[in-house]
Order: C-alpha cells, then structure tokens, then sequence
C-alpha cells in the first residue's frame, strides 16, 4: 500500500528517462537498487523512480566521485534521511568529511610534486635533444664498399 500511496502523490519516471537525465545506465540504477541505496516502486514490471530517489541518486554519484565507498555513502545517506539536528550524527559526518579531505590535500600534493619532477625531466630531455638541421654531432659517413672505392 506504501508504494501506492508513492505513486498516487508524487510524479515519477522510468528507468531509462533517470539514467539519462543522470548520465549514468540504467544498469547502474538496478547496482544502487540491489544494494539498497535507492527503493523505487513498481508499476506493473516496470521502476519508477520518485525525485527523491533522483535526489539520492545525485548524492550517492557524488560520493562516488569524492571517492567514498558504498558503505559510507550509505551512512550519509540515512545522515540525510535522519533529523538533521542530530548533534552526534553530524558530527560523525564531519569528522568523515575532515578525513576525506586531508586525503585528498595530500594526494593533491603528490601529484603536484610528480607533475613538477616531470616536468623538469622533459625540460632536460628537450635540451639534451638535437633537432634535424641543428649543430651537434656531424652526420655519420657511410662505410666504404667492399673493393676499397668509396663510392
């Protein structure tokens, strides 16, 4: 009856119109689906998804690419779904957050260090190199032919 009620009061959308409106396939809805992350209802065979269901969606590919698991983007979202005064709930998600980006400060600055050290190899590289036409080593003779004429 609660997937009815759903259906009655709020306007949803098929599979294939939220994929694309994601950019994502509809195999990866039926992935979030399977592990519990999102509930859209059933009409007849078919999903239908609810703007809350895309909003979850929305959350669960932006955790995906700030790079947290499922798991914790699971927990975020009951976060979300919960009271938001929860002081110890938020606080948790802070402290996560906090994690998170002093991971990635610290991979940012090891690609920008790895970026410079290649950088400054290329530049050697580049000055070791000589370009057609440019003075450097002569160009190699041909060996004599066999008879002893070098022509």
């Amino acid at each position: 009856m609660a997937g009815e009620d759903r259906v009655m009061d709020q306007e949803l959308h098929g599979i294939h119109a939220v994929a694309d409106t994601l950019g994502i396939t509809p195999r990866t809805l039926r992935l979030y689906e399977d592990k519990g992350l999102i509930h859209p209802v059933r009409v007849g065979n078919n999903r239908a998804y609810s703007h809350r269901d895309i909003v979850r969606m929305r959350l669960i590919l932006r955790g995906k690419r700030l790079g947290f698991t499922l798991r914790e983007i699971q927990e975020f979202l009951d976060l979300y779904s919960s009271d938001a005064g929860n002081d110890e709930q938020m606080h948790a998600l802070a402290t996560r957050c906090r994690t998170r980006i002093d991971a990635l400060n610290l991979q940012r600055q090891a690609l920008e260090q790895t970026v410079a050290e290649l950088e400054e190899l290329e530049q050697t590289a580049r000055a070791r190199s000589v370009p057609d036409g440019a003075v450097g080593r002569p160009p190699r003779q041909p060996y004599p032919r066999a008879g002893g004429d070098p022509g």
